[in-house]
């Protein structure tokens, strides 16, 4: 007897051509191409799925409908799924004989970006701001491509099962933008309570490669990430007497000033390191001298060498202009380092050179692109930061049409990035290519060599 639950699973599954195990006769794979012809036939039904998560994304720690949507397709295919791990995380696992475990992650959640890119299926999605404001939603980082891909590797592990033994634990984990969801699902025990992998993969979407080719980057490939708020102090008062008062726009001015000297003179010119000063509050009329002024940062670097020293000189720094402009030690900034760090991103070397062998394999060696390291963040990172010392490789997938690519590069002129309203994926090849390479690469690591 069928539960309302069981009987909404099977309509959607048969809405979506899904239906468990109805198609699945295990394929033999004599050949790359048949895992080729096999996303062939199932794209449309990818394409369908991308629409509906594009349209209805969901910002951090509020990914219950997209939580919901993964883990029944993960359900549809014979996985064992667990939901709500760490939040709105889902785990997924199937076991396959005695061989190594390779855990696939995909992220969830939206940005408060309006969209702007026109699509027939835009986003015309809201969702409520921490400060309880109303603001639009959209996948403007990709995680809708991301999860489609992802429930794409699920499906074509699942189908040629015969070709690959071990076991395969997929991830769906939220507040990724927030950084925060990663740290929760290990938290919980995701490698203690499901199997604890061997190796650790993901993608992300690039918005400067083309769409049907992909990237990859050995050693360091994204870099630490804080977010840090500064409260300068001062004495308010009339801005035609400003004698009167201790003015914290001039100090928060000064300080922000101050603060470039980091990189440039206190750093060494071989540490990469970023100290961008992004938010400047302060002040509600023009003859008004205020109390306080905010600045919110965000620093990035590549170790834990550099990100404490950059921290440690911003909290000198503002002491030190505080007690120049004459601020008693009662009336210090204050710098806090919120709780949204990301650590750096290290692609461990031979598993990378190991998924690139069987990129090229599928692809040509023409479309897998050597890329530079980055200095944006990804909390994929924790990962391979556990006791655990699990192998992680994240690599990059190609979103943009190949001649806006090739135009962009003679002209100078950037195409529209991660996180713009404007970002706008080429669905088939990238969804395709993500597919294909990521499949790939799994059923080659659960090879027995």
């Amino acid at each position: 007897m069928l539960n309302g639950r069981s009987l909404k699973l099977i309509c959607l599954c048969a809405g979506i051509g899904w239906l468990p195990h109805a198609s699945f006769a295990q394929q033999p794979l004599t050949n790359g191409k048949s895992v080729q012809q096999f996303i062939e036939k199932a794209y449309p039904d990818l394409f369908r799925l991308y629409q509906d998560l594009h349209q209805h994304p969901e910002l951090s720690f509020q990914e219950i409908n997209t939580a919901a949507k993964i883990a029944d397709q993960l359900k549809s295919l014979g996985y064992t799924v667990t939901e709500k791990v760490g939040g709105n995380g889902v785990v997924g696992v199937l076991k396959n004989g005695k061989g190594p475990t390779v855990l696939i992650r995909t992220d969830l959640d939206g940005l408060p970006v309006l969209e702007e890119t026109g699509l027939p299926y835009a986003s015309k999605a809201l969702g409520k701001a921490d400060d309880g404001k109303e603001v639009p939603v959209m996948h403007a980082c990709g995680h809708d491509v991301h999860m489609t891909v992802f429930t794409g590797v699920a499906r074509t592990l699942a189908q040629f099962k015969n070709n690959w033994r071990g076991t395969v634990v997929l991830i769906g984990q939220p507040a990724e933008e927030r950084s925060g969801g990663a740290k929760a699902m290990l938290k919980e025990g995701l490698f203690t309570k499901f199997p604890k992998p061997d190796y650790a993969v993901a993608l992300h979407n690039h918005a400067a490669l083309a769409a049907g080719t992909v990237g990859y980057t050995e050693g360091n490939i994204m870099a630490n990430v804080d977010a840090v708020e500064i409260t300068i102090k001062g004495v308010g008062g009339h801005g035609a007497v400003p004698d009167k008062a201790k003015d914290p726009i001039v100090l928060a001015s000064q300080i922000v000033l101050a603060l470039q000297t980091i990189v440039s003179r206190e750093i060494s010119p071989l540490q990469p390191a970023v100290v961008t000063v992004g938010s400047f509050h302060g002040g509600a009329s023009y003859n008004i001298i205020p109390e306080e002024v905010k600045l919110q940062l965000t620093l990035r670097s590549y170790s834990d060498e550099v990100r404490n020293l950059t921290i440690a000189s911003i909290k000198r720094i503002c002491e030190g202009m505080a007690k120049a402009a004459g601020m008693p030690d009662s009336s210090m900034p204050v710098v806090t380092v919120r709780d949204q760090f990301n650590p750096f991103t290290y692609n461990d070397i031979t598993l990378t050179r190991r998924m690139v062998s069987s990129f090229k394999k599928v692809l040509g060696s023409g479309k897998v692109v050597d890329t530079p390291p980055s200095m944006v963040g990804e909390d994929f990172a924790f990962y391979g930061r556990t006791e655990h010392k699990v192998p992680i490789s994240l690599f990059w997938l190609g979103t943009a049409e190949p001649k806006k690519v090739a135009e962009s590069k003679e002209s100078g002129t950037a195409l529209p990035g991660l996180h713009s309203g404007k970002f706008a994926p080429v669905p088939e090849p990238t969804i395709k290519t993500g597919v294909l390479t990521m499949a790939t690469a799994v059923m080659d690591l659960l090879k027995e060599r």
